[in-house]
């Protein structure tokens, strides 16, 4: 291989590494697991160089043409950033239902430091996050994506990705994410909610009762037996939830 050509190759597969790196580097559900930065990062560009190897007809870029390159890095890293925020937006929608059941329970003081990324998730939400994560893994989600983005270079060749036209089917995917969420976390929400009008119907029997202390434990009670219940009821709307952010990702570049 020449050495222009050589420089060319390797100028395409470093700025391809822009659309690869951040989904490995700060995407649930690979966050979710305790692996360092640097390496996600060197498998990302390790796999960028294997695509750009995998697809011959690839218009490389013009290494000696630095506008270009600035331009083509620009547009990579938006186009990566834009697919971190499809599993940003599935993921964060469960950790939100999760809260509403937190709070709904009374552990809104609780929560739980993730070791990965050192921040404050919520208890019940971190369980549907896990959950999701185990699925999307175990149906293969991670092998759809690598296919994904090696199909991505043939939609969207290098350096030329451009904002999408319209809004609305981001907005669409944050509302069906978000319905998927809370249809997960919907038999927990329900059982807390007759709980708690069950122990106001009480409350107003007998006034003399604490409804604070006795709700509090009640509905502990109840969302420990419940909460089982519902991650196997709602077993097929987790593995929608989960094939439904890799699905979407090609109507959303």
């Amino acid at each position: 291989m020449p050495g222009a050509a050589l420089s060319d190759w390797a100028a395409s597969a470093l700025i391809l590494g822009l659309r690869i790196a951040p989904v490995f580097a700060f995407a649930p559900p690979f966050t979710l697991v305790r692996i360092p930065v640097l390496f996600r990062v060197l498998f990302a560009l390790g796999l960028s160089i294997v695509l750009v190897g995998g697809h011959p007809g690839l218009a490389l870029l013009d290494s000696g043409n630095l506008p270009q390159l600035a331009a083509a890095a620009l547009r990579e890293l938006c186009l990566g950033v834009l697919i971190v925020l499809a599993f940003q937006i599935a993921f964060g929608a469960l950790y939100v239902a999760g809260r509403t059941v937190d709070i709904q329970a009374g552990f809104g003081l609780a929560g739980l430091i993730d070791p990965t990324t050192l921040a404050q998730v919520p208890l019940v939400g971190t369980l549907f996050a896990y959950a999701a994560a185990a699925v999307f893994f175990g149906f293969d989600g991670h092998v759809q994506l690598l296919r994904f983005l090696s199909a991505s270079l043939d939609a969207v060749p290098l350096g030329a990705w451009t904002l999408p036209h319209s809004l609305a089917r981001i907005t669409a995917f944050m509302a069906l994410m978000s319905l998927s969420a809370f249809g997960i976390a919907a038999a927990s929400v329900l059982a807390l909610f007759l709980t708690d009008m069950s122990i106001a119907m009480l409350s107003r029997t007998v006034p003399q009762m604490n409804v604070l202390v006795l709700g509090f434990q009640v509905k502990t009670i109840v969302l420990l037996l419940v909460l089982p219940l519902s991650f196997g009821a709602a077993g097929a709307l987790i593995v929608r939830f989960a094939a439904s952010v890799v699905e979407a990702l090609p109507r959303l570049i």
